[in-house]
């Protein structure tokens, strides 16, 4: 795979198709629970029209024909105010370890600036431990519950980094 062709992006409608296949792909890749986790989430399925609002938006990466994962962050359910939670990142195998997370994970964190949250969330599941390592190279912090009202149930790692 040509590095110099794949660019980070906002989501498009037709990208909903691909970054669904990820994102359900990664799940059974690496033997991750489906229920409870964003396998089963109904925003899945369209996530250009789940992360449309204006406070909101998902970040795919991509080459000029397909999508190799993405990230997005939302209002959290029952803080929206203030705080945004971190979403759905996923990344099919080919382009794991190459840089994207970290790079899509900073115009995440960025974008959460932009938008006047003071907090970001994370959960997570504890198999995840490369992600979890990003997290903790940017200054996330361990929770002893989740925040908000995810549903989520099968998530047991929960995290927040406040913005400054």
């Amino acid at each position: 795979m040509k590095k110099n062709n794949i660019i980070i992006r906002e989501i498009q409608p037709e990208d909903n198709s691909q970054i669904e296949q990820v994102i359900r792909t990664c799940f059974i890749e690496l033997n991750l629970p489906l229920e409870g986790t964003a396998y089963a989430d109904p925003e899945t399925k369209q996530m250009f029209q789940s992360y449309s609002g204006s406070n909101e938006t998902y970040f795919v990466v991509s080459n000029e024909s397909e999508v190799f994962g993405g990230a997005g962050i939302k209002p959290l359910a029952g803080l929206e105010t203030t705080v945004c939670e971190l979403q759905k990142m996923y990344f099919s195998k080919e382009i794991r370890g190459l840089g994207y997370g970290k790079q899509i994970f900073q115009k995440c964190l960025d974008e959460a600036k932009r938008l006047g949250y003071k907090k970001v969330y994370i959960e997570t599941i504890e198999e995840l431990e490369s992600a979890i390592h990003v997290y903790e190279s940017f200054g996330f912090t361990y929770l002893d519950g989740p925040m908000g009202e995810t549903g989520h149930y099968s998530c047991g790692v929960w995290m927040v980094l406040e913005l400054s």
